[in-house]
């Protein structure tokens, strides 16, 4: 499993989160021991890490995302794009070695693969918004 797919994996896990509305990590052990053939050591810290980070964070997580979303309450944004924004900002807050122009792109073609082009502009604006804003700059 690459990092795309291991991204990919990251979403999905956080949008089945999201739907059942239960966080527990637990949840994606059992998930990653399912897929732990085809998942590379390297690739196993990443998603354990990035989902770590996003369930502990979610709620400073979510701020953010009511704030870029300029007017959108966290029940009116499709749970697929939730999932998509809460991993990207994740990855854009929690880790430092992924550039952010990398973590946005990835967001952007989740978004037009799990759900529509209207939601790949929506994830585009919210995170470009947060990222300039913010002065992040990880091109390095």
């Amino acid at each position: 499993m690459n990092r795309k797919l291991a991204r990919e994996f990251c979403m999905k896990m956080m949008f089945q989160m999201g739907v059942q509305n239960n966080y527990d990590l637990n949840i994606i052990q059992d998930h990653l021991e399912e897929e732990n053939e085809n998942v590379e050591t390297q690739q196993m810290e990443y998603i354990e890490g990035l989902l770590k980070a996003v369930v502990d964070n979610r709620s400073e997580l979510d701020e953010i995302i009511v704030e870029f979303s300029k007017g959108w309450k966290l029940d009116r944004i499709a749970k697929v794009d939730l999932a998509i924004l809460r991993i990207s900002l994740g990855e854009l807050l929690y880790k430092k070695d992924i550039p952010f122009a990398v973590s946005i792109n990835e967001a952007i073609e989740l978004a037009k693969k799990y759900s529509t082009n209207e939601s790949a502009t929506f994830v585009n604006g919210i995170l470009g918004r947060y990222v300039e804003e913010k002065g992040i700059n990880k091109n390095e």
